[in-house]
């Protein structure tokens, strides 16, 4: 394998890039699942090992021991648990319906996750290498705290931020004391700042509402003509999309006739025995006012652990013709996601393809 490496090594950090993502790709399934957890705190925890023994081997501390035949692939292995659980997040955050609104912090994690394999030659920059740290590692808490307790929330949030920062500033510090090519190479205070300025900057995009709220996802969103619960089964009656359109289940025009309701189906996956409050937000767009008018706020309360997540539905009698948006959004105001939809009252049109489907 060694032997393999060295004949490849110009090659190797794209492959254990590459290795990374498929490896999290094909075994990730839920986060509450414990083969997922116990991959994940494998990850972290040997990420933050490696760390420590790469920026101390420049000092020889490892010369006359088993570590020094490895030394040279710790920035591979480094870069391999960085793709690793960056790639971990992308798919975890990617299964929301809709992330319109938190795009922004979606868009980081996927450049995170393809920078990686440009960093090779800059992995050993111990501000950029700290930096990245910090960010999984703050990722990585927001994700995994939540689960373990089954409840989550601000002050949730706050503490997966303070652990993270506990653990990356003493990994720093401890460096900085051992390593005396660390002292050299870096300012401790400016590091540190750096390190805090990402935390505040983290915290900013939680107030803001531009963080998802995990370990919350929103599997399935669906403007329906009909929903009906028998034997826990919930038969949803909708307007298929045309075949080409992949990114929703529904049809966006919704035909609305003989004034019946207008229902909003949802599924959200949280951890098991995690309990939340959701609430469905219908919002009308106004055209001459050129804003969105809250209509509703209908809420219900979920409890994790179905694969296929918690299901539920709200609905309307009393809409009007225009666009329509229903937000899925937490107690917190935190976006799940944004169900968009047309309602058309024309009695010369009826509903096209309609579909009864099973959830």
């Amino acid at each position: 394998m060694l032997q393999f490496l060295r004949k490849h090594k110009k090659y190797a950090p794209l492959l254990f890039f590459i290795g990374g993502f498929i490896f999290d790709t094909l075994t990730l399934g839920r986060m509450d699942r414990t083969y997922d957890l116990v991959v994940l705190c494998s990850h972290m925890t040997t990420l933050t090992i490696t760390l420590y023994l790469f920026n101390l081997a420049d000092d020889g501390k490892w010369k006359n021991t088993l570590l020094e035949r490895i030394e040279s692939y710790f920035p591979l292995a480094i870069q391999f648990f960085f793709g690793g659980l960056s790639s971990a997040y992308v798919i975890y955050f990617s299964r929301s319906v809709s992330i319109s609104k938190t795009a922004s912090f979606f868009v980081i994690l996927v450049a995170l996750l393809f920078a990686n394999e440009f960093l090779k030659k800059r992995i050993s920059n111990k501000y950029l290498q700290f930096s990245i740290y910090f960010f999984i590692s703050f990722t990585f808490f927001a994700f995994m705290i939540p689960v373990l307790l089954r409840e989550m929330g601000h002050f949730i949030f706050i503490c997966s931020g303070l652990v993270s920062l506990g653990i990356t500033l003493t990994l720093i510090i401890t460096i900085y004391k051992k390593s005396p090519s660390t002292r050299a190479e870096i300012h401790l205070g400016k590091l540190i700042t750096l390190i805090i300025s990402i935390y505040l900057c983290i915290n900013l995009f939680y107030h803001f509402k531009l963080i998802p709220p995990v370990p919350l996802a929103l599997q399935t969103g669906i403007v329906a003509h009909n929903v009906s619960v028998k034997n826990n089964t919930y038969m949803v009656t909708y307007e298929e999309k045309k075949p080409y359109i992949f990114w929703r289940d529904h049809r966006s025009k919704f035909v609305r006739s003989d004034n019946k309701p207008v229902y909003i189906f949802s599924s959200i996956f949280a951890p098991t025995a995690l309990k939340k409050s959701i609430i469905h937000r219908w919002q009308w767009y106004d055209d001459v006012k050129k804003s969105w008018i809250t209509y509703d706020n209908i809420s219900f309360n979920i409890t994790g652990g179905r694969n296929e997540g918690y299901r539920g539905y709200t609905y309307k009698n009393n809409v009007k013709a225009g666009l329509w948006r229903v937000q899925v959004i937490t107690q917190e105001e935190l976006v799940l996601g944004i169900i968009e939809f047309e309602i058309i009252m024309d009695s010369n049109e009826a509903p096209k393809r309609l579909v009864k489907k099973a959830f």
